[in-house]
Formats: C-alpha cells, structure tokens, sequence
C-alpha cells in the first residue's frame, strides 16, 4: 500500500488517480507525471517546455467521466535539465509543475525507497497510439551511469516506453509503491530494447524538497554516513579506497570482508566515504562528475549498494528486518529471515560491525543464506578474531572451495566424456565448416590442472586485516566462463558431427536402394561406367572419416545415372516391386475403370497392363460385361486356366504363369522374366 489518498497506489484494474497526462502549449501530448501533493506534479525535465507559460496537466485516473484539466506551471527552483559528462553519462532530467487548482489529496500518491534489481515494475504512460493511458510492464535489471539510473527491460518488444510516456510513474508490482520514474525508451542498433527509469533516491537528491513526500528508510544508517572531517585528505587511505570502490563497482567478488578498528580513523573515515558516494540520494554532485578531484579508482559507482546497516547492538532478527523491508517484504507476521528466504532476493549489502551484534553467529548464519541466492556481501569486523575465521569460512572459503570443487567437476566432464563424444564423431565424419576444438580443449586442461594445485593452497590474509590477497590462486571466475565457452562449443560441434553422420547413413540408404533399382533394370547385362560411380559413392561412404559432401556429391552422380539409364530402357517402378506396364499404367489409368467400354474399360479393371493380365476378370471388354458377359473368351473355366484374367492370357496356368508378361512378376519384376513362378507354373 503506498502513502497518499489511503488506497493502493496501483490496483490492476484502474487507472491510478496520480497519472498524469501533460499537454504542451500546442495541445499536444508532451509526456506523463505522478501528482505527489495537490498541486505538485513531477516530471521530466526534457517534457516541459520552458518557453512556454503555462502547460495543461489532464487527470485521466479521477472519480467521475470527466478528464479534470488543470492549468500547471514549471516551479522555477526545481529544475534539473539532463547534462551529460564527459563520458556521455547522464544525471538529472527532473522537475516539478505547480498546479493553479489543487487535486484532491486522495489522488496523490508518495514516493518510496525500495532495493530494485530484478524487480518486476509496471508504468501508467501516453504514447500516441494509446493516448488515454495504459500500462507497461519491464523488469528493473540493474544500476548504470553515474546517476544511479536504473535500466529496465520490457516484458515484450511492445512494451517498450515510447514518447508520451516519459514523466510517469513506475510502480513496484508486489507492493504498489512509487519506486520511480521513467526517463526514457532507447532500441539500439542491434535490435535490443531497454528503457531508463531514475529511482526515488535519485529524485530526492536532485530535488531535496520532495523528501516530506518520500516514505521508506534510506538506504544508509546514520552511523555510516560521511562527516564533515572525513573530506581531510590525510584521513583518505587510498589503497582500501581503491579496493572498495572496485567491489561497489561490482570486480566479479561476491563476498568481501574487512577489518576495520576502532581508532582507525582513516579507515574508518574511507569506509564511510565510499559507502556514501555509492549511495543515490547520499552522493554529492562534484563526486558523480568524472572531472571530480577524488584519486582514480576510488569513486564508486552510484547505487553500489542496496543497504549498508550498522550492525553494533543489533540482533541478526532486527537486521533481518532490516533487510526485508527495504526489498520490500511484507507479511510482518512472518518471521524476516523466512521472508527473506522465500522471496529469493538479491541485493548488494554492506554491514558493520558483525562482530559487534548481539548475535554474530546469527548474522552469519543470515548472511549465509543470502549469499546463497546470489547477493553480494560486503562485511566489515572490527577485530581478527575467532567471529572473523568464522566468517570467512562460512561466507568465503568454504563456499569458494565448493565452488572450486564444482568447477573441477565440471572440468572433468568436458575434458573427459564429452571431449570422447568429440573424438568419436571426429573418426566417423570429417567435419565441414566447424572450427578447430583443439585449442580450447588443451585451454581447459591447463584450467583443469591449476585448479588441481590449488585445491589444497591455503588462504592468505591479506595487510593483517582480514582481507584475502588477490596472491597466485585461480580466477574461478575467468574459469568458468572458460567452462562455459568450451562446453558450449564442444556440444555444439558434437551436435554438428551427428547431424553430418545422420546425413552420412541416409545417404548409404538411398545409395543401396539405387543399387537394387538398377540391377532389376538391366536384364543381366553390365553397365562398367554405373558400377565404377557407384564403387566410388559406397568407398567414399565408407571411408572413415567420412567425407560427406564428397560422398554426397558421388551419391547424386550415381543416381542421376541410375535414373538417366531407366528413362533411356522406358518406365521402371522406382522400387523395383513392380513391372514395366504394372501400377503405374493401373487403375484409373489409360482405359480403365468408367472408360466407355464397361465398369473397367475396354481391358478390364486396371487398364491395358494392369495387375497382370490383358484381359482381366475374364473378359476383353469389362467386369464381364463384355460381348461373352462374365464367362467370356476365355471364360473362367475354358481354355487352359482356371479362370481367365488374373494370372495372364490363359490363366493360372497359361504360358506366362502366376505372374503374366506384364503382371507382378512380369520381365521387370520381383521374379524370373516370366513371372513368380518361372515360365510355366504358379
């Protein structure tokens, strides 16, 4: 439920009291903006038209069938126009209209700080084609550029925040809240679509005013706050500034953890220095320019972390709580840690002073649990002690041999049997078109035996304060993105060699039933130059590795002769069941069934060469219809078959037997030249 007019600030189906439509001194559609007091409106900077006097803002969520109408003005001190720095990073693009007639302040709504990666969000926009209003989903998907703009992928290519809809509001999806606000919808020129929203934090700093109208607790504990005195450039320790802002920039380390005295002022101040600059609302403007005068590598990047907490006195319930609220969790009725589990979230967190809670085994044991699902952690102790060793093998070095043993595993399967499945496919086709695997294979041996070294190798603490030494041990990182490469290619150069075996056995098939075609069609004699294409076709199949395109290629020249032989010595069946005149001058065709001459025509049921016999079912001219009706010449029981028709010109036993001259087993047929049984007999 969001702070406002007492209702949910977004319900799935109404359009949110707070949308605004803002029109241009031309009448035109210029953008959306949130209504966060009665005569407030925030908007983008780049939707107002500073030469114009008045623009128009149109409440399209209010009670009744009306649009309200409401003349606005640019408040003069709340401006920030976009500007760009010199590495073409954006900040700013934020502004506030004044209303010349309030709203009812049950249609305003209040901004809230919220964690928001991999959130799904929503947002009530303009565009042309929908300029009533409608919604957009996206899923904020990280912080980029110096301003802490969050970037957000739309749920499809259609939901992309076009023009009309930069100004509005980008409502959480689980709690309702106004967690931000659209800047912008960009497609680059690879095709992929993302947009820009700049979050509350981010509002607040650069618009200080709107902070009576922004609930939810700041993202940084008051203790962890930089001072007036930590600016001294004597109390700047510039190698732990540098490693803290590499880690707030995200150097590939999931857990980081420290050790920071008391009475340690410089530490102490440089902590807290880099845990303000990395904070939206907290950083000050000369930090987030790239001319600032802060040393190199020891600015972070703005929204670093999601939530830095004080830890001394605390209980890991009440961090747990903490935590939950800024992702956002509700259900206070649940124990914290629960939710948090359940919710599976991710956030990048700074905690201080575990060492110093109520109950460091426990904050441990809920730090474990979100290092698990996947968030950064880093932990400052203010002592080397026995909480310390705890810490770094139960957030550190265990979980990272885990990880390392994992990683072998995985090693050992691509370099053992799937780099066999390689080989296998290798020996039976020659690949084509497929880049050499050799060099990524030695690639993940050399990665699979360093990893073997130094499976055993100890950790080392790094200055005596706690923290571990980049030292010679394996990048699991680099590693496993050297898995995934290799993995990938290995499988799908495996995948490629099947298809070229698939390709190779079909190609054998259509070559053997070629082979059989052709010898039922040459009637005992030879052809050298058909047998010597066909040797070379069932050699090159045969060979290993196989040369499939070559074989290929040598299968379609011996088929083409195949063919090209059967057009030249008339109609052959292409399987070789059948005779010369058999089906394919069968039913239906030449002057079969329905022809003038009876039920089957003037040759029977099967026309002139059908099934086997001139003159089938015993009659010259039908079904025995013809002149002799159904005992015709020759009749069923005349002559010297027993019966006329099926088996050929005299029946089962006439001179051509079972299978007639131009029957079954006539001379291209399964049999002898005359038919199933030879020259006389069925």
């Amino acid at each position: 439920m969001a702070a406002g007019g007492g209702g949910p600030a977004v319900s799935p189906m109404a359009t949110p009291s707070w949308a605004v439509r803002i029109r241009g001194a031309d009448g035109e559609i210029a953008g959306a903006g949130i209504l966060l007091t009665p005569q407030w409106v925030l908007t983008c900077a780049h939707v107002v038209d500073r030469t114009a006097d008045v623009m128009t803002a149109e409440f399209v969520g209010a009670v009744g069938h009306g649009v309200p109408a409401v003349p606005a003005r640019l408040e003069r001190d709340a401006y920030v126009p976009e500007t760009l720095d010199a590495d073409g990073d954006p900040s700013g693009d934020v502004a506030l209209l004044r209303l010349e007639r309030p709203r009812p302040a049950e249609e305003t709504v209040r901004l809230h700080r919220l964690s928001a990666p991999n959130r799904e969000v929503r947002m009530y926009g303009f565009p042309y084609e929908h300029n009533g209003g409608i919604w957009f989903r996206a899923t904020a998907v990280g912080v980029c550029g110096r301003d802490g703009q969050v970037q957000l992928i739309p749920a499809s290519p259609g939901e992309l925040a076009s023009p009309g809809c930069s100004g509005a509001g980008v409502a959480d999806s689980d709690t309702g809240e106004v967690i931000g606000m659209v800047l912008s919808g960009q497609e680059d020129r690879h095709g992929n679509r993302f947009s820009f929203m700049s979050p509350v934090e981010t509002i607040v700093r650069h618009l200080p005013r709107l902070d009576p109208v922004t609930t939810g607790p700041s993202a940084v504990d008051p203790q962890l706050r930089s001072t007036a005195d930590d600016i001294l450039p004597e109390l700047l320790d510039r190698p732990f500034a540098q490693r803290l802002a590499a880690w707030l920039r995200d150097d590939g380390s999931q857990v980081k953890i420290s050790v920071v005295r008391h009475g340690d002022a410089a530490r102490e101040a440089t902590l807290r220095r880099a845990i303000t600059l990395a904070d939206r609302e907290l950083r000050t403007p000369v930090s987030v320019d790239r001319a600032s005068l802060d040393p190199p590598g020891t600015v972070p990047s703005a929204g670093g972390h999601d939530l830095a907490v004080y830890a001394e006195g605390r209980t890991s319930a009440g961090i747990a709580e903490r935590i939950a609220e800024r992702l956002g969790l509700p259900h206070p009725e649940e124990a914290p840690l629960e939710r948090i589990r359940a919710a599976r979230a991710i956030l990048n967190l700074v905690v201080v002073g575990v060492d110093e809670a109520v109950d460091p085994l426990g904050v441990l044991d809920l730090l474990d649990v979100l290092r698990a699902d996947g968030s950064r952690l880093l932990l400052v102790l203010r002592t080397a002690g026995d909480c310390h060793r705890r810490a770094r093998e139960q957030l550190l070095t265990g979980p990272e041999r885990g990880r390392r043993a994992r990683l072998v595993e995985r090693l050992k399967e691509i370099t053992g049997p799937l780099a066999e499945d390689l080989r296998e496919r290798l020996a039976a086709v020659a690949p084509q078109g497929l880049r050499p695997l050799d060099s990524d294979l030695v690639a993940a041996h050399a990665a699979l035996a360093d990893l073997l070294r130094a499976a055993d190798a100890a950790d080392h603490d790094g200055e005596g304060q706690g923290e571990a030494l980049p030292g010679p041990g394996p990048d699991l990182a680099r590693y496993e993105r050297l898995a995934d490469r290799v993995e990938g290619r290995l499988t799908a150069g495996v995948a490629a060699l099947d298809r070229l075996r698939d390709r190779r056995d079909e190609l054998a098939g259509r070559l053997r039933s070629y082979q059989v075609m052709h010898q039922h069609s040459l009637r005992g004699e030879e052809d050298p130059a058909v047998d010597g294409l066909y040797l070379r076709a069932h050699t090159l199949l045969r060979a290993r590795p196989c040369d499939v395109r070559a074989a290929e290629a040598a299968v379609d020249a011996y088929t083409r002769r195949v063919d090209g032989h059967a057009g030249a010595t008339g109609p052959v069946a292409r399987d070789g069941h059948g005779a010369r005149d058999s089906h394919e001058d069968g039913y239906g065709s030449g002057d079969g069934r329905g022809a003038p001459d009876g039920d089957s025509g003037e040759d029977g049921r099967g026309a002139r060469d059908a099934y086997g016999a001139r003159d089938v079912h015993g009659a010259r001219d039908g079904h025995g219809r013809g002149d002799d009706g159904r005992g015709a010449r020759p009749d069923r029981g005349t002559g010297d078959g027993h019966g006329a028709g099926v088996g050929g010109g005299d029946g089962q036993r006439a001179g051509d037997g079972h299978g007639a001259r131009d029957g079954y087993g006539a001379q291209e047929g399964y049999g002898p030249r005359d038919g199933y049984g030879g020259g006389d007999a069925s």
